[in-house]
């Protein structure tokens, strides 16, 4: 919470609220500084103004010490003008005048500091509220960042559990899908924390593809793979489209690992994203081994090119898998954007 002193000097209004004799004191200071301005300035004044010169004294001393020294500078203001600046002078005399003057004084002073008594109470409402809505914030981001940890952790507690579950398991086509599926629920489950900030709002490809792509890799446990990439800057993602991007890019990233460099223990995986012909293009290219002679991602049976292919639907886009112009393999994602 911002401390006191900390605050815009409005906010911090109305000052020495534990002193309050340092506004009395002010306003005593500030009603004498008014009765001398008056009595200097009496032979420039015609007759009839009496309180010209104290009506300051009291708005200063209401707007910055509050409504009870406002209250007593207007009293002491009223007292030192009907005795020196009203006529019969040095007296207390009340006539009709006199009954007149000082209702006008009493009127206009009481305005003034309920309507200064009013906008600092507000004002003083509204600290509170917005102090109860930052920590309402910080609580949500608590919430959330904590729900991002146990969705992701979860995700790849069933992982694990599949895992286990494939070893009582001796057919060996089930035994390679719990293994795939265990495999895809971990990811799953370690890109789920990077895909949001802590707003709820997806990250932008330029801070999410570097980090997802690291991550990915490192995890692979294959240290002499190295990695780029090139995200044009300012592109957003369409709605929606962060988690299965964020999947497909997984598969692309872990079918390069497992088929491109499955001989090798070095090579280069480069992620590049850009927009062009009003749609955003993702691709992963390896200078791996490259998919072989004859081959068609869009008949593939692999789970993973299934889930790549299938994810590119959801998103009204394309998935393709081919050899690169140079050698090994390049995994495209095209995503139309949205006209609106």
């Amino acid at each position: 919470m911002v401390k006191r002193n900390e605050r815009p000097f409005l906010e911090r209004l109305p000052l020495a609220v534990d002193r309050p004799l340092t506004g009395y004191g002010v306003a005593i200071l500030l009603s004498g500084i008014a009765w001398w301005a008056r009595w200097a300035l009496d032979p420039a004044f015609p007759q009839g103004f009496p309180y010209l010169t104290f009506f300051p004294a009291v708005v200063v001393s209401a707007f910055l010490f509050g409504r009870r020294a406002g209250l007593f500078a207007a009293i002491l203001c009223g007292v030192l003008a009907w005795y020196f600046f009203i006529p019969p002078f040095h007296s207390f005399a009340i006539n009709r005048g006199t009954s007149i003057t000082l209702a006008f004084y009493v009127a206009v002073v009481a305005v003034d500091i309920l309507l200064i008594d009013w906008m600092q109470r507000g004002n003083e409402q509204l600290r509170r509220e917005r102090a109860r809505s930052e920590k309402l914030v910080a609580h949500s981001q608590l919430l959330f960042s904590e729900l991002q940890h146990r969705v992701s952790n979860n995700l790849q507690m069933v992982g694990a559990v599949l895992s286990l579950q494939r070893r009582g398991v001796t057919d060996p086509a089930a035994r390679q899908a719990l293994s795939d599926a265990a495999g895809k629920l971990q990811t799953i489950g370690r890109i789920q924390r990077q895909l949001y900030d802590t707003s709820g709002a997806p990250l932008a490809p330029d801070r999410l593809l570097p980090d997802l792509t690291r991550d990915l890799i490192e995890t692979a446990g294959r240290p002499g793979i190295d990695w780029k990439v090139h995200v044009a800057p300012g592109l957003e993602l369409p709605s929606g489209s962060a988690i299965p991007l964020a999947l497909i890019l997984a598969e692309s990233i872990a079918n390069a690992i497992e088929h491109g460099f499955a001989e090798r223990a070095e090579g280069c995986i480069t992620v590049t994203m850009h927009e062009m012909d009003a749609a955003l293009t993702l691709s992963v290219a390896d200078d791996g081994a490259g998919p072989p002679d004859g081959f068609d991602a869009a008949t593939a049976t692999s789970l993973g090119l299934r889930i790549a292919r299938t994810l590119a639907e959801q998103l009204e886009g394309s998935f393709t898998l081919e050899r690169g112009v140079r050698g090994g393999a390049v995994a495209t994602l095209r995503i139309p954007l949205s006209d609106a």
